[in-house]
């Protein structure tokens, strides 16, 4: 297959999974009590918690959830620039930043996920890993190549 086509195409999906922790990131604290993610907060709930689940309980874990959305957001800005760089310089420095960066914040979420028994975390990592480390990696290699001389 032509590699600038998948070249593209990696790009593409790297500039849909930054836009996706964008939207993620700004729609945090304005959905976080949402009914849609009721099964998200009772699982985190239950998990520290067993049944007996106090009521503000669930306020202190929703002023968490919504305080990580700007934080979300800032790392989609800065990671954004990365793939630009990459995108237009043909960096694969940029790429393995990107790289580093999930490579460092993944097993260290998903660990800590795991000792706290919080799985829809575990799911969350596990697929956001899975959709944004192939392409990088592809861009990663594809650009180095071009590089060496």
């Amino acid at each position: 297959m032509n590699h600038d086509f998948l070249r593209t195409w990696a790009v593409r999906v790297t500039y849909f999974s930054i836009a996706l922790h964008l939207v993620v990131g700004a729609a945090l604290p304005l959905f976080v009590n949402a009914a849609l993610f009721e099964g998200y907060h009772h699982g985190i709930e239950t998990a520290f918690w067993g049944a007996d689940v106090p009521h503000q309980v669930r306020a202190h874990q929703s002023w968490w959830i919504a305080l990580f959305g700007p934080t979300v957001q800032a790392a989609a800005l800065w990671m954004g620039a990365l793939a630009y760089i990459g995108a237009q310089q043909r960096s694969a420095f940029a790429w393995g930043a990107l790289i580093a960066g999930i490579v460092l914040w993944a097993p260290q979420d998903i660990l800590l996920s795991l000792r706290a028994d919080c799985w829809n975390n575990v799911w969350l990592d596990c697929i956001a890993v899975a959709g944004m480390l192939p392409p990088l990696v592809y861009l990663f290699l594809t650009d180095r190549a071009k590089a060496a001389p």
